[in-house]
Formats: C-alpha cells, sequence, structure tokens
C-alpha cells in the first residue's frame, strides 16, 4: 500500500475569503465548486480521504487540487490551464485553392461538385497532401458554398424588360 505525506493546506485570509464569495455567488461550474471545497475542507485540516469521501471525488484529486495550491496559487488551484486545441488542418493559401477549385467547373463527367469529389480532386490536383470530408465541409460552411446544389447562387441576368426604373413595370407602356 502507498503512503502519502499529510497534505496540509494553509489558505490566506484573502484566499479563503475569495473561496466563500465564489461559492456565494450565483452559477458556477461545478469543477470550480468542488475545487473550492475541498480547498476549504483541507485548510480546516481534514484528512485527504476525508474530504475526498464527502465531495464524492477521489483521494487522488484532492491531493492534485492541494499541490496546485501549493504550487500556483488559488487560481491555478480552481481553474484548468488554457488548452492549445488542435492545429488548423489547411493553411490560408491551401484554403483559397480549393475554393478556386469548387468555383470552377466540376471535372469531366460530373454534373456538381460533391463534398466527398472536392476532398479526392484537392489530393489528386496536389493542392494539399490530405483532406477529410468534415474539413471540406466545415471550410465550405464557411464561405457559404452549397456547390452540391444545382443553383450554387449564381444568378443569370434578368430577361429584359422585367424591371424598368421610375416604378414602371413590364406591362405599363
Amino acid at each position: 500500500m502507498r503512503t502519502y505525506r499529510r497534505l496540509s493546506v494553509r489558505l490566506s485570509k484573502p484566499d479563503r475569503d475569495e473561496l466563500r464569495e465564489l461559492l456565494r455567488r450565483g452559477i458556477q461550474p461545478v469543477r470550480t465548486v468542488f475545487r473550492a471545497l475541498a480547498l476549504l475542507q483541507l485548510d480546516a485540516d481534514q484528512a485527504t480521504s476525508e474530504v475526498a469521501g464527502n465531495l464524492q471525488l477521489t483521494a487522488k484529486a484532492v491531493r492534485e487540487i492541494g499541490r496546485r495550491y501549493e504550487d500556483g496559487g488559488l487560481a491555478r488551484a480552481l481553474y484548468d490551464q488554457q488548452r492549445p486545441g488542435a492545429a488548423p488542418r489547411l493553411e490560408g493559401s491551401q484554403k483559397q485553392r480549393i475554393i478556386d477549385m469548387v468555383c470552377s467547373d466540376p471535372p469531366a463527367g460530373r454534373a456538381r461538385w460533391t463534398v466527398r469529389l472536392i476532398a479526392e480532386e484537392a489530393v489528386n490536383r496536389k493542392l494539399v497532401p490530405r483532406a477529410g470530408r468534415e474539413t471540406i465541409r466545415v471550410l465550405l460552411a464557411s464561405h457559404d458554398l452549397k456547390p452540391w446544389r444545382g443553383k450554387n447562387g449564381v444568378r443569370g441576368r434578368t430577361q429584359r424588360g422585367l424591371h424598368r426604373q421610375d416604378g414602371e413595370r413590364a406591362g405599363d407602356v
């Protein structure tokens, strides 16, 4: 069985007051509330296992909250750090080349572009090393393009005489 040194968290008065104020405020994320409660209970000299039982957390989670407070202060203990997220799949120039391709005529034998066809053609034409259908769909949605529709927002000229100046209608001559 593993033994841990007893975690003794001593909150400063401003930190304790801030935690109490945080719990008095309106709606808070559940994670933040549990972390605040754990810190207050650890400050009240309760054992890690006791705090874990009170809050339905694991003892490891309670120890981690206490360690984060000791290492980085109240903000570090209560809130998660910003995560970087995934890198964009397409660069700006690649996006533009795909959009240019979609605005041109579809390949021979095809009536219109589909998301799958765009993904395949972008790779075949070496515009991008690889492209998934979802990446292409999101790109098209961000540019409000729907190439699979018969009419993709391109309008022909209106018939002559339908629209006249000075509020006249086509039949008024």
